[in-house]
């Protein structure tokens, strides 16, 4: 099994890494969050573990991007057992999480119950009534039509379908896609629904993007 450690801290790296060697695993380091996705994207790993603190990129950022484009399981580092930082981590796919300091051999059971699940495969192709989503080429298309797409508008598109018939709030959407806060302003996520609208549900007679009053934005057919 091959797991990549993103960890600044030059101690605990080493140590994860000479632990999980030792326990009959191949393991990747990166020391900031920047190597980590580009080694993320880069390679095919079972499982990653992630800081949340990190030089260049933290932990948030880095999970953000990488769900853009793979579902592989992520077993998040904090330091803080905040009920905050483990549902934030959790939303924006996490699979598991750990506070620091842990024992060793927490982390390595950890690590077997996750590999146990098995591995998540996201559908290459996502299907809401007439609009197909090519996730693998990133490619969108409705009534045969093709649709041309922003990174950003592909990933709130992305995120709607896969969540497709449920309600997401402006700070989950604002979390997930930006991989910021808007506490109060939320504007950014109601402009871009509008351009994604403007692409997406404007030049056709069916409207795919819902809005639910005082709650959010989903995706689904509505006869």
């Amino acid at each position: 099994m091959k797991i990549l450690i993103v960890e600044d801290e030059p101690k605990a790296g080493d140590y994860l890494v000479k632990g999980l060697h030792e326990s009959g695993y191949v393991a990747d380091l990166a020391r900031n969050g920047v190597d980590g996705l580009a080694l993320a994207l880069e390679h095919d790993y079972e499982l990653i573990v992630l800081d949340v603190m990190l030089p260049q990129m933290d932990g948030w950022t880095v999970i953000s991007r990488l769900r853009e484009r793979k579902e592989t399981p992520v077993l998040f580092l904090t330091a803080r057992d905040d009920v905050v930082d483990r549902v934030k981590g959790l939303e924006l796919g996490a699979d598991d999480y750990l506070v620091k300091p842990f024992a060793f051999a927490e982390l390595l059971a950890r690590i077997k119950t996750l590999m146990r699940r098995g591995p998540v495969r996201e559908a290459e192709v996502i299907r809401v009534a007439d609009l197909e989503i090519d996730v693998l080429r990133r490619r969108v298309t409705r009534g045969g039509q093709r649709i041309d797409l922003t990174a950003k508008e592909f990933a709130l598109l992305h995120l709607l379908a896969k969540r497709q018939g449920e309600v997401l709030s402006r700070t989950q959407i604002a979390s997930m896609v930006w991989d910021m806060n808007f506490d109060s302003d939320t504007n950014v996520v109601d402009v871009a629904i509008r351009r994604l609208r403007a692409k997406v549900d404007d030049p056709f007679p069916l409207k795919l993007v819902q809005t639910v009053r005082g709650m959010g934005y989903l995706l689904e057919e509505r006869s």
